[in-house]
């Protein structure tokens, strides 16, 4: 009989997954948050989830390096608001957000790309094409930093250019990954134009009418301003050219100058209570330069409008009542809550995205929802292991125990796994790959039924149940390691071509089939060794195999008739 693997020392493979186990459980015990509760995905323990695309000016795929750059901005937003259990990953050219919750729109408000820009306003009007009804012309929107009347400044004449305000500089653009220039716009391929050049196109158009020097232009830009549609050049302005755009409400459309101030020089945002005035506030502290900057605009525009421009809408035109004011610090007033005014100041402390962002899918799930998720994922998880155990058993007696201890083996190996790559990789269990772990168990019940159909051709061949176990596992363990072969390979292309939540049921499918060649090498293959040395195994009525042992005594007996003729 030829030497077995497994077979020599089964007591020292068992210990080895023995010290596996304790190894991983050491890990899951005794570092990070020390919880032995796997991290589990918005579908099931409820919130919302975020998918955010890229919007380039010229079309062309975000870099990786603004990707990342993104990623931590909002991350640090995430932090800024305290959300526990929040992530932001890269996924492809893609940002996913997900935050715990039921308050989506919390998980929205992360992605604004908050480029903040102060601007002189120029000119003030209502809206002439949709909008909400608009208040009279020139008059001051709700919200400012001082209280005087508005004044408005004329419409330069036509012809003529609309020239930055005297003293003012030409501002640096904020961070961005891609020239502040308009875009070349894109070759359209043959039949027809792509989502990213269709928008690319809609930004250049947009700039080339409402970012004119041109006071024609600027005139047919502010009769042209419909602010119900949304705006293609959101985050993408040019802060050096003059704007046409809408207030946040609606109410008012503004021609404003270039930008003075940009939201790179704020040191500090925060949000509170105006007693004096009842509303919601977020508060600014300029850096040196943006304070000396600041004193300067409302030296200039005493008695005049500056407006705070946010991802290329106006938030708040107040009129500057006195100046120069020295200190570095104003105030943003709006329609503000306290949730929103303090979600805005901390999107402008923590920075400007350096892309901007428009939501390609969105996903909320209710606490309850999650819970029952959760309950259905256990639920069909534990009727899949009791339907291969009573398999096992009935077909194979006594020798579906082994069977059994060993699913219990490797699932206590991969739930301690799962809590790991939670910890160390930020993996979340959703139930795809709930999904992906029910059908691991019935890869590995396939690796046992492979085992014993193998030891039952042996033993057909007349041989013992003691010799027929290291035999059959000579055959059994090149069957099983082509089938996990072929079973990991096409874990790992789905993971890499997939995208979403099927990344996760290719992923748990790939550790599971993984860690079902370890049981079978280590808890297995040893155990069926040791009760093939046991008598007590031996038996027919136990292992199930009286049958086989029958016909394998037919055919002796058939071939020793022929023997004998």
């Amino acid at each position: 009989m030829p030497p077995s693997q497994g077979s020599a020392h089964p007591f020292r493979l068992l210990g080895v997954y023995a010290a596996l186990l304790a190894v991983i459980y050491a890990l899951v015990f005794f570092t990070g948050d020390h919880s032995p509760s796997a991290k589990l995905g918005i579908d099931l323990q409820g919130g919302t989830r975020v998918t955010l695309t890229a919007r380039t000016p010229d079309g062309n795929k975000p870099s990786q390096e603004s990707l990342k750059k993104a990623q931590e901005i909002i991350e640090s937003r995430v932090n800024g608001l305290g959300v526990s259990g929040s992530e932001v990953v890269i996924d492809g050219d893609n940002l996913v957000i997900t935050v715990p919750g039921e308050d989506s729109q919390q998980a929205r408000a992360l992605a604004t790309t908050a480029k903040l820009y102060i601007r002189p306003v120029l000119f003030a009007t209502e809206p002439q094409a949709g909008g909400a009804a608009p208040p009279a012309t020139g008059t001051a929107p709700p919200g400012g930093t001082t209280p005087p009347a508005a004044t408005e400044t004329p419409v330069p004449a036509p012809g003529e250019s609309v020239p930055p305000a005297d003293g003012a500089t030409t501002p640096a653009p904020q961070s961005r990954v891609f020239p502040a220039q308009a875009p070349p716009t894109p070759t359209p391929p043959p039949g027809g134009l792509t989502t990213q050049q269709q928008q690319a196109k809609e930004i250049a158009d947009a700039k080339a009418l409402r970012q004119s020097t041109d006071q024609q232009v600027q005139q047919v830009a502010l009769a042209a301003m419909d602010c119900t549609k949304p705006d293609p050049l959101t985050g993408n302005d040019d802060p050096a050219l003059p704007l046409v755009t809408c207030s946040q409400d609606g109410t008012e459309v503004f021609l404003l100058g270039p930008s003075r101030i940009d939201g790179q020089e704020i040191a500090d945002a925060t949000s509170g209570l105006n007693s004096q005035q009842a509303r919601h506030e977020v508060n600014l502290e300029f850096k040196s330069a943006g304070a000396d900057a600041w004193s300067k605009l409302t030296g200039e525009y005493v008695n005049k409008r500056v407006a705070f421009v946010l991802d290329s809408k106006v938030v708040s035109a107040p009129q500057v009542q006195q100046g120069p004011q020295l200190g570095g610090r104003t105030s943003i007033s709006g329609s503000f809550t306290a949730d929103s005014a303090a979600e805005l100041a901390n999107t402008l402390k923590y920075g400007s995205l350096p892309l901007s962002f428009q939501t390609s899918e969105a996903e909320t799930v209710s606490a309850t929802l999650g819970l029952s998720s959760l309950k259905a994922g256990l639920l069909a998880g534990a009727v899949g292991l009791i339907a291969v155990l009573l398999y096992c058993l009935l077909v194979y007696r006594m020798l579906g125990l082994l069977a059994g201890f060993s699913l219990i083996a490797a699932g206590v190996a991969v739930y301690g796994i799962i809590v790991l790559l939670g910890r160390w990789i930020g993996f979340t269990l959703d139930l795809a790959g709930i999904a992906g772990l029910i059908i691991g168990i019935g890869l590995t019940a396939d690796s046992f039924v492979v085992f014993f159909e193998r030891i039952k051709d042996e033993m057909r061949e007349g041989r013992s149940f003691r010799s027929a176990v290291p035999r059959g596992w000579q055959r059994a363990q090149r069957t099983n390691l082509s089938g996990k072969t072929v079973s990991l390979i096409a874990s790992v292309v789905l993971y890499l071509l997939a995208a979403g939540q099927v990344k996760g049921f290719a992923f748990t499918l790939g550790v599971t089939t993984v860690l079902d060649v370890i049981v079978l090498y280590l808890v297995t293959a040893p155990l069926l060794m040791l009760a093939s040395r046991s008598p007590f195994w031996a038996k027919p009525s136990v292992n199930g195999l009286g049958s086989v042992q029958q016909i394998a005594r037919e055919r002796g007996q058939a071939r020793s008739k022929e023997m004998s003729r």
